[in-house]
């Protein structure tokens, strides 16, 4: 069995596109090299084991999303993007946020 490092590489990016992040950025949270993030993305070069999973927790995805990817990847995007915005969010917070989400998805769903 082949490492399709194309694939992994293209789901890299696509994760880190996902949640706003700059190649810096990754390189800053997984302490991988700027310019490794950048060979990675276009698998220019091999990613060992370790590397991968510094750039999975970094971006809080699992090994398997980024080597096999998701069959509900636009679902798994956009759950991490909103885990992202209320990750700050008090208890408080979070309940005021769901009863305005619930509305909104309503209203949306009443047009």
């Amino acid at each position: 069995m082949s490492i399709d490092y194309i694939s992994i590489g293209k789901r890299i990016k696509e994760i880190r596109t996902a949640k706003g992040w700059t190649q810096a950025k990754l390189a800053e949270e997984s302490g991988v090299e700027p310019s490794n993030i950048s060979h990675i993305e276009r698998a220019a070069t091999k990613l060992s084991l370790p590397t991968m999973v510094n750039i999975a927790n970094a971006l809080g995805v699992t090994l398997d999303e980024i080597a096999y990817g998701s069959l509900v990847k636009s679902s798994h995007v956009s759950v991490r993007m909103i885990d992202d915005i209320l990750s700050d969010c008090s208890q408080e917070e979070l309940k005021s946020l769901a009863e305005v989400l619930k509305t909104t998805k309503s209203v949306l769903r009443n047009k």
